[in-house]
Parts: C-alpha cells; structure tokens; sequence
C-alpha cells in the first residue's frame, strides 16, 4: 500500500509540473505550439477597439473587433507592451447597411466571418513552428470551422498585413483607446 501511494504521487509530482506551465503561459496553446480560439472572447475579454473596412474589393471587408483579457491590457496601459501570454483575437464581422432613421447609410457587423488570434511569445518557446515569429503566434479561424486553425505559417498567412506596425510589436494599437491612460480618465471624467 505504501509502495503504490509512493508511486502514485511521484507519478503526480512529475507529471503535474508540466501541465501546469504549459498553462501559466496560455491556456490557449498547446505543448506543440498549436493554437485554439478563445470561444468566450466576447463575455470574458476586454474590448480594445473596432476597424471598419468599407472596400468591397478588400478581403479584409468588415468589422474588425479586438478583444484581449483585462489583465493584459491593464499590462499593456502600465508598461506599453503585452505581456507573455497575452491573447488578442480579432473578430471579423460581415457588413450590413441600410437606411435608418439615424442616418442612411448606417452600417453595422452581423455574422462572423473570420477570428484572428494572436498569443504574445516574449521568450520564443515555438521557434520552429511556422506559425510563430516576431514574438507572436498566430493564427486564423473561418465560421465554416471555428475550432481549426487553417493558417499554414506566419510568413504567408500574417507577416505582410503586420509588417506596418513593426514599431508597435505587430499590433495596430492606433486603433484601440481601451490602451492608453488618457482615454481611459475620458471616459470617467464627470461633465457639467
């Protein structure tokens, strides 16, 4: 009985090291670097801001919500950068228009088209897999299959759109209040 018990926890103490930092770094990658899309983004993330691209012959069409946990963006406010682990997803939404009594046209996102996840990678853990560089993995999700990621590499599927904010870590952060000390004092500040 003692030999089990003993063994049973030596089993645990050297399996459970390994699950739990695979875990501290993101609960959204696994130990190969593959990357799973957050499904409740919308509830438990923070909203860092929205892009609207109107061209109909982009494929880019739509509206571009960015989401990352409040603790990364409180990170993010503190020292301007994210830290490891942080998620970004992006949500791409189908456009919709139509004359409203607010204004015509009015144009508002419907169905999901597409999710865009991004997980900060400050120490390279994933050199060689495709999908990560420049201290980001990436990945991307189409409605059709929310749970697989059909990018192929980071080169080919990422880098050219993310090349433009280089300075900024890869991150088109103009677009996303939610980030900056001054926006966050606006919007409590109390008005006559």
């Amino acid at each position: 009985m003692k030999i089990a018990l003993t063994g049973a926890l030596l089993a645990s103490a050297l399996v459970l090291p390994l699950a739990v930092t695979a875990g501290d770094f993101s609960p959204y990658v696994d130990s190969q670097g593959g990357i799973s899309r957050p499904t409740d983004f919308r509830t438990n993330f923070v909203h860092l801001g929205s892009y609207v691209v109107l061209d109909e012959k982009s494929a880019s069409r739509g509206l571009h919500d960015v989401y990352t946990e409040k603790a990364s963006a409180e990170h993010y406010r503190k020292t301007g950068k994210f830290p490891d682990g942080a998620t970004l997803v992006k949500e791409v939404r189908k456009l919709e228009t139509s004359a409203m009594t607010t204004g015509n046209p009015v144009v508002w996102g419907s169905d999901a088209a597409v999710w865009f996840v991004m997980v900060k990678d400050a120490k390279g853990r994933f050199a060689s897999n495709p999908l990560w560089g420049d201290g980001w993995g990436w990945a991307l999700f189409k409605a059709d299959a929310p749970a697989k990621n059909v990018a192929v590499s980071y080169a080919a599927d990422c880098m050219g759109c993310h090349v433009p904010a280089a300075k900024t870590d890869r991150v088109f952060i103009q677009g996303y209040p939610t980030l900056t000390q001054s926006s966050l004092k606006n919007s409590f500040s109390r008005r006559p």
